[in-house]
C-alpha cells in the first residue's frame, strides 16, 4: 500500500532496538482517512475470506479493526490486556509485548469468541508474533477458526510473518519492512 508506506518514511521514526515509532498517524494520534484506506485495502484482500467476526488485541489494533469491521459490516471484539473483574467465562493467555518489553495477561470472554466463530485477526505491528501467537492460543481454547490475519506493518526481518505464513496461516501485511538501516527503512519488494 503505496501511501502507507510513504506516511512511514514521511512520518515514522526509528527508536534504538529497530522499533518504528507511527504514532503521528496509527496508534496515538490517528489519521481516519489513512485508516479508511487500510480498511479498505483489508477488506480487497479479504473478498473471498468467509468471516462472521473481527478480533483484535488492545490498544492499537482496535481502530484499523473497527474501521474494517464497520466496511465489512462484521462486529468487532478486542481482547482485554488485563483481567476485569467484571468479566465471566473469560479465556486467558500470557501475551509478551517486544515494544514494551513485558508480558500481559490477556483476556476475552467465551461469549464473544465461539466455537460458531470464524475470525480475521487484526493488528497494527508484527514483529515476532507474540500478539498472533496469543489469539491462536485465545482461538483454541474457544474452538473458534481463525480464517486470516492482517498487519497494518510488518517488520519482516523478526520473523513473526513468514513463521505464520510457514504454518498455513493466511497473514496480509500492507507494509513489510524488511530492514531498518542507518535509521531509514527498506521496504519488502513485491509485497503488495
Amino acid at each position: 500500500m503505496k501511501k502507507l508506506k510513504d506516511r512511514i518514511v514521511q512520518d515514522g521514526r526509528i527508536l534504538p532496538g529497530d522499533i518504528l515509532k507511527v504514532d503521528s498517524f496509527l496508534n496515538h494520534q490517528m489519521d481516519p482517512e489513512l485508516l479508511m484506506e487500510i480498511a479498505l485495502c483489508f477488506k480487497e484482500k479479504f473478498k473471498n475470506i468467509e468471516a462472521n467476526k473481527i478480533v483484535t488485541i488492545e490498544a492499537s489494533g482496535i481502530a484499523p479493526a473497527v474501521m474494517l469491521g464497520y466496511v465489512m459490516k462484521l462486529p468487532v471484539v478486542f481482547v482485554k490486556k488485563k483481567v476485569p473483574s467484571t468479566m465471566e467465562n473469560m479465556l486467558v493467555r500470557d501475551v509478551r509485548s517486544y515494544t514494551k518489553k513485558r508480558i500481559y495477561t490477556v483476556s476475552i470472554s467465551a461469549d464473544y469468541l465461539t466455537a460458531d466463530d470464524h475470525i480475521i485477526f487484526i493488528d497494527d505491528f508484527l514483529a515476532y508474533g507474540n500478539a498472533a501467537r496469543g489469539i491462536i492460543d485465545l482461538c483454541a481454547q474457544s474452538g473458534s477458526t481463525i480464517e486470516a490475519m492482517g498487519f497494518v506493518i510488518e517488520k519482516g526481518f523478526q520473523g513473526g510473518g513468514d513463521a505464520l505464513r510457514r504454518e498455513g496461516y493466511d497473514v496480509v501485511s500492507l507494509a513489510i519492512v524488511d530492514q531498518i538501516e542507518n535509521s531509514q527503512v527498506i521496504f519488502r519488494e513485491n509485497d503488495d
